[in-house]
């Protein structure tokens, strides 16, 4: 499905039913990552965020991204929701909380973190930048499997991670220099008062565990859930585990 937000379209799924929880996909994947997630009680909205799935790309800074959902939540006649977010979903979440707290219902904060990228990083991102534009796609997310996977996840989960990256290089480009510019949060942190969830695995090398803590100390309501043994996408390496951290979420 897609709907009409302010400046264009976004396309996005509903699944199940009860209380509203925006999830939001990690990078560069889109909504079917969230394929087989069920939460009881909950009708989860899956968008896909610009330029991924089926949502055109237009220009983004994740901010552009957190208004989007607030225009989701509009056009679903919503008044708010709970917002959560894998990865880069994380950050647009923590952006929706800052400039949408009135409508942030509770927060999912899933192997994320919330400050900037540190230089080395940066330079990480023009890297990655030139590697797409030279070889594609492809090319950059088998560099990047590693990183987003634990030693041991299957070779299964592995060709799924690669299917579900097979996006586009404009909007891959175009999101990789939103993730370098992204603000830090952290000075927000201590202002945000909804029910908050914050899963980590305990494998995840590109936002360990130790950023994880380092949020749930920071927000007053934050609750810590460590997934044993899954990496950056615990998503895809424990489903059943994902699924009942979500679950927690008051």
């Amino acid at each position: 499905m897609r709907a009409h937000v302010v400046g264009g379209e976004i396309g996005y799924q509903i699944v199940g039913s009860g209380r509203p929880l925006v999830l939001l996909h990690a990078f560069p994947f889109d909504r079917r990552l969230w394929e087989g997630l069920a939460v009881p009680g909950r009708m989860l909205i899956l968008p896909d965020l610009r330029g991924f799935g089926e949502s055109p790309l237009r220009p983004f800074v994740i901010a552009d991204l957190a208004d989007d959902v607030a225009s989701l939540l509009d056009a679903l006649e919503l008044p708010g929701a709970a917002i959560g977010g894998l990865s880069w979903g994380g950050y647009v979440a923590l952006a929706f909380a800052r400039r949408h707290r009135g409508r942030t219902q509770g927060l999912l904060l899933a192997d994320t973190k919330a400050g900037p990228d540190t230089p080395e990083a940066r330079q990480g991102r023009g890297e990655a930048i030139e590697l797409v534009r030279a070889q594609g796609v492809a090319a950059y997310l088998e560099k990047q499997l590693p990183r987003l996977l634990s030693p041991t996840a299957s070779a299964s989960v592995r060709d799924r991670a690669r299917a579900l990256g097979n996006q586009r290089a404009e909007a891959v480009i175009t999101g990789l220099e939103a993730l370098r510019d992204r603000p830090d949060r952290r000075p927000e942190l201590p202002a945000i008062e909804c029910p908050t969830v914050i899963v980590v695995g305990s494998a995840d090398g590109l936002t360990p565990p130790d950023e994880a803590r380092a949020m749930a100390q920071a927000i007053p309501r934050a609750r810590l859930v460590e997934i044993p043994g899954a990496g950056h996408l615990a998503n895809l390496e424990a489903p059943e585990a994902f699924a009942a951290a979500v679950a927690t979420l008051a």
